[in-house]
């Protein structure tokens, strides 16, 4: 039997793929975006039409990260509509490019309020309902930048990132004695298949980039097609929901903490080894070493089979 997942930041790149991906693989699956009456009023109905041709059950959900309120609904929502939630998916995110100088202190809490605080608004919504049924998943969407590569002028991204990392390692080991789950998929430089870098913001203060185009004349348009030179050929985004995929419908108490989905291999899953390791040798010493597994809970319903991961890393060893 399916799982009910909500996925945000759902209505385009890796959220509508891993949406439509696990609805596919028979989950009920709550496309959460905002402004599904206005602006994202077309990719409701492109939900809609491929939960009909495909016969699955994809919805979606007005969920928008920067409102505590709309997080409480769209949970409640959700709820209501499936009688049930089993995995919450942080997947929103706002990329921004430039000059890490030229970013006013309110732009980069913008950045931030986003890409980490829109996840405390939904696990303050959803983690009650599932610290109460005892199971779940929280899936985090990283980024390779956390501990990989880190190409100038997407700093205040990047800081996020790792601030949502951060966040979510130290969200595992508070939820593990509830028996909820947590897996950090973690996505490489995907310069296709996303709308990151079309719709990224810009610093609104401009007195200080010419200084910075004299002595890096065109970068950003380098790093982007030095990013994309990397990519293997035939490289999807569609790699990212595949393994969300296969996490979901992994056993509870198998799933890996952290996959790493980096066709570039920027470095991060090595870096990453290191860091997982030494938190859980740490763990172990100061007595904590049940924090990195879930505590066992009553069963819940049946996953199906799970397919091949790529990258994936198991929980690790103490």
């Amino acid at each position: 039997m399916g799982k009910t997942v909500v996925i945000t930041g759902a209505g385009s790149g890796f959220g509508a793929l891993a949406a439509r991906a696990l609805a596919d693989a028979g989950h009920t699956v709550y496309a959460a975006m905002r402004d599904t009456a206005g602006r994202n009023a077309h990719r409701v109905a492109e939900a809609e039409s491929c939960a009909a041709e495909h016969e699955v059950d994809l919805r979606t959900v007005e969920l928008d990260v920067l409102s505590q309120e709309s997080a409480d609904a769209a949970v409640a929502t959700v709820l209501a509509g499936a009688g049930a939630l089993d995995v919450v998916v942080h997947n929103a995110g706002h990329m921004v490019t430039g000059p890490a100088e030229a970013f006013t202190p309110a732009e980069l809490a913008a950045v931030y309020d986003t890409n980490v605080l829109g996840t405390q608004r939904v696990n303050r919504a959803a983690l009650p309902h599932l610290r109460a049924q005892e199971h779940g998943l929280v899936l985090w969407v990283g980024s390779s930048s956390t501990r990989g590569g880190t190409p100038p002028y997407l700093a205040p991204y990047f800081a996020a990132k790792a601030a949502m990392d951060a966040l979510a390692v130290s969200y595992a080991g508070e939820l593990a004695r509830f028996g909820i789950e947590t897996t950090i998929v973690v996505p490489g430089a995907f310069t296709s298949g996303t709308e990151h870098f079309a719709t990224g913001g810009h610093p609104s203060e401009q007195s200080v980039l010419p200084a910075y185009e004299e002595r890096y004349a065109g970068l950003m348009e380098q790093v982007a097609e030095r990013l994309a030179a990397l990519e293997p050929a035939g490289t999807s985004a569609s790699l990212v929901a595949d393994a969300i995929v296969d996490v979901v419908d992994a056993p509870p108490g198998k799933r890996p903490f952290r996959v790493h989905v980096d066709p570039s291999n920027d470095g991060s899953e090595e870096v990453s080894e290191v860091a997982d390791r030494i938190r859980a040798q740490f763990l172990a010493r100061i007595g904590l070493a049940d924090l990195l597994t879930p505590r066992p809970s009553r069963p819940s319903r049946p996953s199906r089979p799970s397919r091949t991961s790529p990258a994936a890393s198991p929980r690790p060893a103490v």
